[in-house]
């Protein structure tokens, strides 16, 4: 008798049998052929059951589970049912088999386990576990059952046909005879109720399911709910148990997995090739059209794929089965819109609406939480569409159960309750999770909904506190709060961000902000959470915490303001603060209390007081912070400033027009305003529209033509007026030169950035040009002429700083576009810049450091020789000269050390001569020189890459011995900065070229960081030991690198 453990071999040994290929004769077809090879392989088997002694056991099992199989017909016709029920005869008495042996197995382990058990045996293998090579062979015989006991008696349009899945199908479905007994339904109730007795060992479940589930699943279908005509061919028994056969299976396989099995038994499958008619199906009473599934099973599919989603974690297993197995890290936004509808849609077999999204919603919500990175990208598409697309259909349901639920831990921020004691009203996992939901289904979902924009600008107070915290500190918030509050403003209408940014700036009452006596602290992982304020007790320390904070959060805005690039919402804000300025000042000239009255007027007079003192502060702060071309992006924006600005200038002319006559705030404010508008009407051409804007202009105008004390301000304002009345038909004489004459009368007025370039489109005045363009255009010439090269070269004599200084820059840009009348006269242009370099102003002298470092990089042959004898120090001076003489050589020392760096590859070839004259003023008397020295040095070492190696030993002497011996801390720090220098700009290259003396300058880092008192050089040693700590890393270590190579042999 054979033993338990030799009974699974045997098994598998006769289903290897009947499923192996068989050579047979050659036969008139394919389908004969193919039924000839199942017959053979079952006679063989039956065969050996009866002979072979091995089988013995084997046949004897086989037989007990035959007497109990009431379904097994001995004298069918079908060679292919018999084959079937052979296949399901075996599946059956393994089943059997492994079950009695799993049982043995759990009661009692064998006895070798028992008796050599040691602590690092692996435990032993349960009896069901099957090698490779059976798990093979039990997927043949599974996939036997299915194709000839299953598949060829579904209905049309259930499940996937033979003949879709491989060419050799419709050979398979032709071979099988349906009309003979047993009828098709009970062959497939048999097949179906075999394969689930099997499955109930879950090693062969396994095997089943991973590959059968959709054919099980659609044979279950179709036995208990495919409604019939005629007497139906089951029990209503047997329906009953197929239904509850397939909840059961739908309830223990992974949810994905059926999700997408459902989906395409719903979709069906289009009936190509030649299918046999189906018996099951005669009776039908709802025939599927070729291509889609009967109205039943879809139906059914339905039912069954909405019973899932509303499971708990019925929504990801949706979203997974329908998004897994994507094509690599690419995301395919169709499906993710694709399922989402299928979210925000409520099923027919929901009680209420409301209760099926209080179901999902949250879980929609948790998709945006996933870790892993392409999880979390498909996720997140699906949620923040979903998300949408209800706020879209049901905005009511989303701002109940998504919205609301979303924001939650930031709402709780503004109505947090002191307890007391010091606590934390929201824990950083909170603050961060909510941010970061806000930040994906606002910005990245982009939808400009008025639900969105209402429900977020609720929360955009707190969220803006929690950026100015994060302003602060180095934080993982900062971008999501910065982008969430970009995002508002750019998408909301102009009113209400406006509105926004009143209450941001504190000019209108906070609402929605975070609770009183609590703020925002840092968290441990790099967050924020909001904590009660501790109680100050100096009420000093408070107001100063107060206004600080303020001024703080006004930075803060500003600098968000100045991310909007192309917003027009910065220079709007601008010009409504403007506009509120003016009308404060036009109600303190009507202020006039009488004594009745006046009680009143002092005590609402703090409260009006500290609302201009804030209104001043946010203006100054934008003027400060922000561009002009950002303020005034548009000609639409700089007529309403100029609006703005002669309307402030006009208050008060007709109440009393002499008090303010002799204002020089008001008289600058004006001319200011007269020039502007100048300017812009006599630049470029103007069309109707910039017309249009500026004809809210003549107003003002008209009142300074009337009745301002100064003739020529009248006089200007009525041209100004004519011109914009007449849409430029009239111009009055020298209007431009008139406007820049009456802005000179006033020396006081703040002058323009000299460095503003000059631009057609944003017809704003230059004033550095205003005295030459005022003289070409009084003498008649065109002002868009470019001026000739002899004027610019009177012009950089004019005792006129900001004039002189824009000369020098026209001449260093002649220099630096090769000018032919530029290069004539180099001569002439070195003189003239080494004649500014000596003057005072900062303006003028830095102009003429960049001309001739511009002198230096086109002719450096002639050029840098001149410098360098100015650099070298010359005989005794008086102490006057020699202060004088050490500026010049300080700022010529910066011309050569911008050379230096504009050398390029010319370094090795030019900088000969630059590093001997650097090394002797490493030895000159003034500190102040050495240390310019040294920065040259270094400047132009790390330059000179291998050409420095003849000249390291002299290098490196220098400066270990500066290190050593020099008294200033300054020089010592110059110094240990060339080292780093070197060492930087040699790099990979520093081990071949200053391999002499890569030893000493190691020892002399060594010898700062242990000897020098000045923590700035120890700080420098400490850099430039790293820099030698990467370079040798790097030669000890080499990157390894994967590299294909060639080799042609010959």
């Amino acid at each position: 008798m054979q033993s338990n453990v030799e009974m699974t071999p045997r098994i598998l040994s006769a289903v290897s049998i009947l499923t192996k290929p068989l050579e047979v004769s050659a036969h008139s077809s394919e389908q004969e052929a193919f039924l000839a090879a199942l017959e053979s392989n079952r006679t063989v088997l039956l065969e050996q059951l009866q002979s072979d002694s091995s089988f013995t056991d084997l046949r004897r099992l086989r037989e007990t589970v035959k007497a109990t199989a009431d379904w097994f017909c001995c004298d069918t016709e079908d060679a292919t049912w018999s084959f079937v029920q052979e296949l399901l005869l075996l599946l059956l008495t393994l089943t059997q088999h492994l079950q009695d042996e799993l049982q043995r197995f759990k009661q009692a382990p064998p006895p070798a386990v028992r008796t050599h058990r040691t602590p690092e045996m692996a435990p032993p293998l349960p009896p069901d576990v099957f090698s490779v090579s059976q798990q093979k062979t039990l997927g043949a015989a599974l996939q036997f059952v299915v194709s000839l006991g299953l598949c060829p008696y579904l209905a049309p349009g259930v499940g996937v046909p033979l003949a879709r899945r491989s060419a050799f199908g419709a050979t398979v479905e032709k071979a099988v005879r349906r009309e003979v007994p047993p009828a098709a339904e009970r062959r497939l109730l048999t097949t179906t109720k075999v394969l689930l007795q099997v499955a109930e060992l879950s090693s062969l479940a396994t095997l089943l399911f991973t590959r059968h589930l959709g054919d099980v699943m659609a044979a279950l279908s179709q036995l208990g709910y495919q409604p019939h005509r005629d007497e139906r061919p089951l029990s209503s028994d047997e329906c009953r148990l197929c239904k509850d056969a397939l909840g059961n299976l739908l309830g223990k396989v992974y949810q994905p997995i059926v999700i997408k099995e459902l989906l395409i038994l719903q979709g069906g499958a289009k009936q190509g090739g030649p299918a046999g008619s189906s018996g099951s199906s005669s009776g039908s009473s709802s025939r599927a059209a070729p291509g889609s599934a009967p109205a039943w099973l879809r139906r059914l599919c339905g039912q069954l794929l909405s019973s899932r989603l509303m499971q708990p974690n019925g929504v990801q297993a949706v979203v997974r089965a329908i998004l897994e197995g994507g094509a690599g890290s690419e995301c395919d936004w169709r499906k993710c819109d694709a399922v989402a509808r299928i979210l925000v849609a409520c099923p027919k077999q929901s009680v209420s609406a409301d209760d099926y999204f209080k179901l999902v919603c949250p879980q929609i919500v948790d998709l945006l939480h996933f870790k892993d990175k392409l999880t979390a990208l498909q996720f997140q598409r699906v949620a923040t569409r979903a998300v949408l697309f209800l706020v879209q259909e049901r905005p009511a349901f989303a701002q109940q159960y998504l919205l609301r639920p979303l924001g939650a831990p930031l709402q709780r921020c503004i109505s947090a309750a002191s307890s007391g004691d010091s606590c934390v009203a929201v824990e950083e996992s909170e603050v961060t999770c909510c941010v970061e939901d806000v930040y994906k289904i606002w910005v990245l979902g982009n939808s400009s909904s008025v639900t969105l924009l209402t429900e977020l600008q609720e929360l955009l107070p707190v969220i803006f506190t929690l950026f100015c915290f994060t302003k602060q500190n180095v934080s993982h918030l900062r971008g999501p709060c910065q982008e969430v509050l970009l995002w508002y403003l750019g998408q909301t209408e102009p009113s209400s961000a406006l509105l926004v940014l009143r209450k941001l700036s504190g000019l209108s009452p906070r609402t929605n902000d975070v609770a009183a006596g609590f703020h925002f602290t840092a968290g441990s992982a790099g967050g924020a959470r909001l904590s009660s304020r501790d109680a100050c007790s100096n009420e000093e320390d408070e107001l100063y915490e107060q206004l600080s904070g303020e001024q703080w959060r006004l930075e803060c805005l500003v600098q968000l303001l100045a991310e909007l690039k192309d917003s027009d919402l910065p220079g709007d804000f601008f010009l409504d603060l403007l506009q509120e300025l003016t009308s404060w000042t036009a109600a303190a000239e009507e202020e006039e209390p009488d004594e009745e009255e006046l009680e009143r007027h002092l005590s609402a007079g703090a409260e009006r007081r500290g609302q201009r003192l804030a209104l001043l502060q946010v203006l100054a702060v934008m003027a400060e912070c922000l561009q002009h071309t950002q303020l005034l992006r548009k000609i639409t924006q700089v007529v309403d400033f100029m609006v703005s600005l002669l309307q402030r200038a006009c208050v008060g002319l007709e109440q009393d027009r002499g008090s303010r006559a002799g204002n020089p705030v008001e008289s600058q404010t004006l001319s200011l305003g007269i020039s502007l508008v100048a300017t812009l009407l006599s630049g470029p051409q103007l069309n109707p529209e910039d017309y249009s804007s500026l004809r809210r202009l003549l107003p003002p105008l008209e009142l300074l033509s009337r009745l301002h004390p100064e003739q020529l301000i009248q006089e200007l304002a009525s041209s100004l007026r004519a011109v914009i009345a007449t849409h430029g038909a009239y111009r009055g004489e020298n209007l431009p030169a008139a406007a820049a004459a009456q802005g000179s009368r006033h020396p006081e007025t703040p002058k323009s950035n000299p460095q503003t370039p000059v631009t057609p489109h944003s017809r704003l005045p230059a004033p550095p040009g205003a005295s030459l363009s005022g003289d070409r255009q009084s003498s008649g010439t065109d002002p868009g002429t470019p001026a000739p090269f002899s004027d610019w070269l009177l012009e950089a004599c004019d005792p006129n700083v900001p004039t002189r200084a824009y000369a020098l820059r026209m001449l260093t840009r002649m220099v630096q576009e090769k000018e032919p009348e530029a290069v004539q006269a180099q001569e002439k242009v070195l003189t003239l810049f080494l004649e500014n370099l000596e003057h005072e102003d900062s303006f003028v002298y830095l102009s003429a450091i960049q001309g001739l470092a511009a002198l230096a990089d086109s002719y450096p042959d002639r050029i840098l020789d001149r410098l360098l004898t100015d650099f070298q120090p010359g005989p005794s001076l008086s102490p006057s000269s020699r202060e004088r003489s050490l500026e010049t050589r300080l700022k010529v020392g910066e011309v050569l050390m911008r050379a230096s760096r504009a050398m390029g590859e010319l370094a090795p070839h030019l900088g000969r001569p630059l590093l001997g004259a650097f090394l002797q003023g490493t030895r000159d008397p003034d500190q102040s020189v050495r240390a310019s020295s040294l920065s040259n040095l270094g400047e132009l070492c790390q330059r000179l890459d291998y050409s420095l190696g003849p000249l390291a030993q002299e290098v490196s002497s220098c400066l270990t011995a500066l290190i050593k011996t020099e008294k200033e801390a300054e020089v010592r720090r110059a110094a240990v900065h060339v080292i780093a220098l070197l060492l930087r700009g040699l790099s990979d290259k520093t081990t071949q070229v200053l391999s002499s003396v890569l030893l000493d300058l190691y020892r002399a880092l060594k010898w700062v960081l242990r000897s020098d008192p000045d923590q700035v050089a120890v700080l420098h040693a400490q850099l430039a030991l790293e820099e030698l700590d990467a370079v040798m890393r790097r030669f000890i270590f080499p990157e390894q690198k994967l590299e294909k190579k060639i080799v042609v042999l010959p």
